[in-house]
C-alpha cells in the first residue's frame, strides 16, 4: 500500500474505539492525512466512516461508486476542476491498493459534495469580508442517502444551487468552453469569470427569501424583490477600490428606517481624514456641524448636509456597513460610483423606504420633515444580501458581466483549479491526457476498465 501520512510524531495516536479496524486506526492517526500523495479531508472521512463502523464501503457498492465517480468527473460543469477530487489517480487506479482506492473514492465524493453544498472555498478559508454562507449540510449523511438511492449522482448534484442564475451560468460555461479565442490557461477567458461566479452562487442560501434586497457591489445597483420578483431597482454608491474601503459581502436584515440620522464617524475614518483637517483648520468642526462626544468619537449632527443624508436603513452587522441617503445626488450620474468607505448610498432612498415600510411616500416625507431623529421599525424585517457578482442574471433575466474592479476573482479561481505536479506513479504511468468523456464512455460500455474493481 502506497500511503503517506503527514504527522508530527508527538501528535499522532489512535483512538482505541476504532483500533480494531485498519481504516479507523488510519483515519484517527493524524489530522493531516494524505493518500498516494493526495491530501484528503480527514474530518469528513472520519464522519462518514463512523456511520459504517470504520469498515470499507465501496467493495460491495461498485454500481453506486461508478455513478458517483461519473458525477465527479463532470465537476467541470459546475466550474470545478475534477483534479480537486483525485480525478487523475482514479482514472488510472490499477496501481492503487484497495485501501488507498477506498479512501480516495470516499474523499472524492465527500469533497465534491461539500464543494457543491457550501463552495470549494468555504467561509473559513475566505477573506474576512467574503462572509456569505449557505445553510449547513451534513455531507456524510447526504452521501449515505445517495448510496441508498436509485440515482446516487442526482442526490449529490442536488447539493448545488438550482436557481435560475446558477443554471444560466452553467449553460454559459458550456458555451464558453467551445470558444476558440481569448484563451487563458488553456481555457477561453470567460471560463474563469463564469466558474468564479458559480462558486459565489454556492455561498448563498439554497432557497433565497422571496422578499429580499440584493445589492450587487460589482454592478453598483440595488434591487428589491417581492415574491421573488423585482419591484424596485436603483443605482448605489459603493466602497472604493482600495482594499480597506471595499464593500464586504454579507447578509443582514433591515430592521428599521432612521429619519434624520446623525453620523458617528468611524474611528479609522476620523483618524485618517477628519483629525488632520481639524489640526489644519480649527473651524472645521463647527463649519461641518460636528461635535466631539464624551468618549472621543466625532459625530456629525443630523441634517440635509449630513454624511448619511436624511435616511439610514438600520441593518446591524459586524462590518458596520449600512444603506443610506446622501446629500450629493450628483454622484449617481457617474459610471464609476466606487467612492465610499464601504457603506452603500442609495439613489432613491425615500421610494425605497416607502416600499420597505409599506407606506405611501408622503408618509415618509412627513416623518423626515419633522426634523427629529426617529427610528421607524419595518412591519417585517427584510433580509439584505450584499454580493459581488461579476457574472449574473439581471432583473430582466439577461446574463451580464461586470469588471472585477476589486480584483477578487483571481484568488477564488486558484481554489477552483488544480494543476498538480510530481504525482503518484499511478497517475504518471501514461502521460497522455485521459479525457473524462472517454472514461465515462468506458464505464457505460462493455469491458469496464480497472477502476470498476473497487
Amino acid at each position: 500500500m502506497v500511503l503517506a501520512i503527514t504527522c508530527v510524531l508527538a501528535a499522532c495516536g489512535t483512538n482505541s474505539e476504532h483500533a480494531n479496524t485498519e481504516l479507523g486506526n488510519l483515519i484517527d492517526s493524524t489530522p493531516e492525512l494524505t493518500v498516494s500523495g493526495e491530501p484528503v479531508n480527514g474530518a469528513l472521512l472520519r464522519r462518514f466512516y463512523a456511520r459504517h463502523g470504520f469498515e470499507p464501503v465501496w467493495t460491495t457498492r461498485q454500481t453506486e461508486a461508478n455513478a458517483l465517480l461519473k458525477a465527479v468527473l463532470l465537476a467541470g460543469e459546475n466550474g470545478l476542476d475534477p483534479e480537486l477530487f483525485h480525478a487523475a489517480l482514479l482514472r488510472r487506479g490499477t496501481n492503487l491498493s484497495p485501501l488507498d482506492r477506498e479512501l480516495l473514492l470516499s474523499d472524492a465524493f465527500l469533497s465534491y459534495g461539500d464543494a457543491l453544498a457550501r463552495g470549494a472555498v468555504p467561509v473559513e478559508h475566505r477573506r474576512d469580508d467574503e462572509a456569505l454562507t449557505p445553510e449547513p449540510v451534513d455531507v456524510a449523511a447526504r452521501l449515505d442517502a445517495a448510496i441508498d438511492s436509485s440515482d446516487p449522482a442526482a442526490v449529490i448534484e442536488a447539493l448545488a444551487p438550482s436557481t435560475p442564475t446558477y443554471q444560466a451560468l452553467r449553460r454559459a460555461l458550456r458555451t464558453c468552453r467551445q470558444l476558440p479565442a481569448g484563451r487563458e490557461r488553456g481555457e477561453p477567458a470567460c471560463v474563469r469569470r463564469l466558474a468564479v461566479n458559480l462558486e459565489r452562487q454556492r455561498w448563498l442560501p439554497r432557497s433565497l427569501p422571496p422578499d429580499r434586497v440584493v445589492v450587487n457591489v460589482a454592478e453598483e445597483r440595488l434591487v428589491l424583490y417581492r415574491a421573488d420578483r423585482p419591484v424596485f431597482s436603483t443605482r448605489v454608491v459603493v466602497g472604493q477600490d482600495v482594499e480597506r474601503n471595499q464593500s464586504p459581502e454579507f447578509r443582514a436584515e433591515i430592521e428599521a428606517s432612521l429619519y434624520n440620522p446623525p453620523w458617528v464617524i468611524p474611528k479609522d475614518i476620523a483618524e485618517r481624514e477628519i483629525v488632520p483637517k481639524i489640526r489644519r483648520d480649527p473651524g472645521y468642526l463647527a463649519r461641518n456641524r460636528m461635535v466631539v462626544l464624551a468618549d472621543g468619537e466625532i459625530q456629525q449632527q443630523a441634517g440635509p448636509d449630513a454624511g448619511l443624508g436624511l435616511i439610514m436603513f438600520d441593518m446591524p452587522n459586524r462590518f458596520d456597513v449600512y444603506l443610506h441617503d446622501t446629500p450629493d445626488q450628483g454622484l449617481f450620474k457617474r459610471d464609476n460610483r466606487r467612492i465610499s468607505h464601504g457603506c452603500i448610498r442609495v439613489q432613491h432612498p425615500r421610494d425605497f423606504a416607502a416600499l420597505l415600510m409599506r407606506q405611501p411616500i408622503d408618509v415618509i416625507n412627513q416623518g423626515i420633515a419633522q426634523g427629529a431623529t426617529t427610528r421607524n421599525v419595518l412591519p417585517v424585517p427584510v433580509p439584505v444580501f450584499v454580493v459581488y457578482l461579476t457574472a449574473f442574471l439581471d432583473a430582466d433575466g439577461v446574463l451580464q458581466f461586470q469588471p472585477d474592479f476589486y480584483n477578487r476573482d483571481a484568488d477564488i479561481w486558484q481554489h477552483l483549479t488544480r494543476r498538480p505536479s510530481g504525482r503518484h506513479p499511478a497517475a504518471q504511468a501514461d502521460n497522455r491526457q485521459a479525457s473524462s468523456a472517454s472514461l465515462l464512455a468506458a464505464l457505460d460500455g462493455p469491458g469496464a476498465p480497472a477502476i470498476r474493481s473497487f
